[in-house]
């Protein structure tokens, strides 16, 4: 067995110590190794998806007034355009700011820009969710446009900047 030694700012200490009495880990380093499990079955996971297309949602928060964060993480934005969707920027409070960045593209580049942005120093509170996704070589459907008491159905095809997407079924947590 190894032992690791960290720095964790007083207030999430105490977060995490009330997380682990509220789940009834004996100590933190039981609570440590579960969370590092539960993160490494995620991650494989993901990479049985590596080569897939998928879309993801990339949550963070962080300082604006930390040096040079904001520049580097649009930055790495514009160096990972192609995988670009959407940005939404929202400012929290005087010092902080909420970015969701809509992902799109090969699983494995999803994943590792995603990592990217949330693990810049100075990002507080990243996630990241992953939804694989399958092409829909049908590019036509059928579906109710429904408008009150307005009904028709229509079968339509869909001409969209990039190849349709279907959500992959999934396998359940």
């Amino acid at each position: 067995m190894q032992r690791y030694t960290i720095s964790i700012e007083d207030s999430l200490a105490e977060r995490f110590d009330e997380w682990i009495r509220r789940n009834r880990y004996e100590n933190r380093s039981e609570a440590i190794r579960d969370l590092l499990r539960d993160r490494f079955s995620q991650d494989a996971m993901a990479t049985e998806m590596a080569e897939s297309e998928c879309v993801a949602c990339v949550s963070y928060v962080y300082d604006h007034h930390q040096r040079e964060l904001g520049r580097r993480l649009a930055q790495g934005q514009h160096e990972h355009h192609d995988l670009a969707v959407s940005t939404l920027h929202v400012h929290l409070d005087a010092h902080q700011c909420l970015e969701v960045a809509l992902l799109r593209g090969n699983a494995a580049r999803v994943r590792d820009q995603a990592q990217r942005l949330t693990a810049e120093r100075g990002v507080r509170y990243g996630q990241v969710h992953l939804v694989p996704v399958m092409p829909d070589h049908d590019n036509h459907h059928d579906h109710d446009h429904s408008h009150g008491d307005h009904h028709h159905g229509e079968t339509h095809e869909h001409e969209p900047a990039r190849a349709p997407f279907r959500a992959r079924p999934s396998r359940g947590k």
